[in-house]
């Protein structure tokens, strides 16, 4: 085997007034840091679920054997170094000494071939690499070998992406739960570990210093590098009621809220005591998502009859209101401002609004007045506000809308039905996408059209799926611009989606909070309390 790599380690449905005031936190660490998520918790499972805010706390629970860095490209996490065959095909990996799991069982290689199996069947990426797989194997404690039938240059990536379904490594016992049946043990060998003891579902869920982890070396970068936690806790706190948050981060029983909503930033942002800033400069792209497989958006003249409807520039002034520093129309499936970033086939997002040019594609498909039910979290900020531009946008061309109004975790439920919306399904649901996710690709679930394989509304379209494997055999950048170019194109016309706009997000903190990491999810290594 010829050496081509080798990577070492280097040297709250609680009111505001109910909340304890937080501990006074020592300025070299320790303490607790109350933190209001963009949604409640669910459950901790990144792989049998998608939604971001599981996402957010599984990166605390559990490692990654890479991760990404703020430069977009996969660095090591719980993997010391690997060796790569001169053809691509070969690789071997040695796992980083000292790996714990919260249980206190060393993390052994036949743990993370456990957690590869389970991840590969739901991920975009990793359905690549098990048509590819011909052999995955533990060879000793701490080294695993994956060999392949033809060559995947992207496998790095797809081991430390952040988006969901996230490879994150469990427990063999754990890992060997059917990849479609949510884990109930939430045992990882992050650098936090969950108390379950603690949770309150729609209210709070905690999470402890694991001190066995042993961080890297490196500074930390994004889910790279040393993931150095100096606080004793992280509460997240759920509080839907955007006025109890606002109370709490000024009274100071809240140190952090993650996603403010437009209309309370002014008053924060005068207030002595806290900090008001973009979250992710690479922004949110929203999302419409539209249920292929059933009445009316199984028919493609009626999903494009949407996208003459739709106005991004309404939907962005709901979510995050008029300061058009903070939003932009984006005629585009790709983040802007990326080199990836393409308007093909877009013309009919583009423009005034032809609500006629939507009628008349109704009637030519011959819409009849059936319902179409909107699953509509009314508790996240971002979801209902697409949810309310839709309802009038949908009325206005004569749809006939069925607005359901519930929390997200009932979304996340509810969204994975496929049968008929009159029996419990659905038509439309609403979304973001964070823009690290859509620069191409490969973590972006969102362009997928894999029929059954693809992410929930289940779009199916050959061409689509073509275009994407173009991309990762494209030999240079050119190529794969072209690519995305196709995947645009072809994606506009099939209506994989309707993007909504993009938009950039608040976050806001107490200045006694030090060291946030301004990323596209929530980062707790590195931040303390003075």
């Amino acid at each position: 085997m010829q050496r081509r790599h080798f990577l070492l380690a280097s040297g709250a449905a609680m009111a505001a007034s109910r909340l304890a005031m937080p501990r006074l936190a020592r300025a070299q660490g320790g303490g607790t840091l109350r933190f209001v998520p963009q949604a409640d918790l669910p459950n901790l499972d990144p792989v049998a679920g998608t939604q971001l805010v599981v996402r957010n706390a599984s990166l605390m629970v559990y490692d990654m054997l890479y991760g990404i860095g703020a430069d977009l490209q996969p660095k090591p996490q719980m993997v010391e170094s690997h060796e790569v065959s001169a053809d691509g095909k070969d690789w071997r990996f040695r796992l980083r000494g000292g790996l714990t799991f919260h249980d206190g069982e060393a993390v052994l290689a036949r743990d993370v071939v456990a957690s590869i199996r389970r991840w590969m069947p739901r991920d975009g990426m990793g359905q690549m690499i098990q048509a590819r797989l011909d052999a995955l194997e533990a060879v000793d404690d701490q080294t695993f070998r994956l060999r392949l039938k033809q060559p995947f240059p992207k496998l790095l990536y797809a081991f430390g992406k952040s988006n969901t379904p996230l490879l994150v490594i469990m427990p063999e016992r754990i890992a060997a739960t059917d990849p479609y049946t949510q884990v109930k043990d939430y045992v990882g060998s992050g650098p936090m570990r969950f108390r379950r003891d603690e949770w309150m579902a729609g209210s709070r869920a905690v999470f402890e210093k694991f001190a066995a982890y042993q961080p890297r070396e490196e500074k930390s970068d994004w889910l790279a590098g040393g993931k150095r936690v100096l606080m004793d806790r992280v509460e997240w706190l759920t509080m839907p009621d955007p006025g109890t948050a606002l109370a709490a981060i000024q009274s100071g029983e809240i140190d952090w809220w993650e996603s403010p909503i437009a209309d309370l930033v002014p008053v924060m942002q005068g207030h002595r005591d806290i900090n008001v800033e973009v979250a992710d400069p690479l922004g949110n792209i929203g999302a419409m998502r539209l249920n292929h497989l059933v009445p009316p958006f199984n028919n493609k003249l009626i999903r494009q009859a949407l996208q003459y409807a739709v106005s991004q520039e309404d939907y962005m002034r709901a979510i995050v209101g008029d300061d058009e520093a903070l939003w932009k129309p984006m005629p585009s499936f790709f983040t802007p401002g990326t080199p990836g970033y393409t308007e093909a086939g877009a013309e009919r997002l583009k423009g005034g609004r032809r609500y006629d040019k939507a009628r008349e594609l109704l009637k030519q498909a011959g819409y009849n007045g059936e319902k179409v039910v909107m699953l509509v979290a009314a508790d996240v900020p971002v979801a209902k506000a697409q949810g309310d531009v839709t309802a009038d946008m949908l009325s206005r061309i004569g749809m006939n809308v069925d607005y359901q109004a519930l929390d997200w975790g009932t979304v996340g439920s509810r969204r994975t039905s496929k049968k008929p919306a009159s029996e419990g399904g659905w038509n439309i649901f609403f979304s973001w996408h964070s823009g690290v996710d859509c620069i191409n690709p490969a973590p972006y679930k969102g362009v997928s059209a894999s029929g059954d394989k693809a992410w929930f509304g289940w779009p199916s379209s050959a061409e689509v799926e073509r275009h994407i494997a173009e991309w990762y055999e494209a030999p240079d950048a050119a190529g794969e611009n072209r690519a995305l170019e196709a995947v645009n194109r072809a994606g506009m016309d099939l209506v994989t989606y309707i993007p909504t706009g993009f938009f950039l997000g608040y976050t806001a903190s107490r200045k006694s909070v030090r060291n946030i990491h301004h990323a596209p999810f929530p980062l707790f290594w590195d931040a303390r309390k003075a």
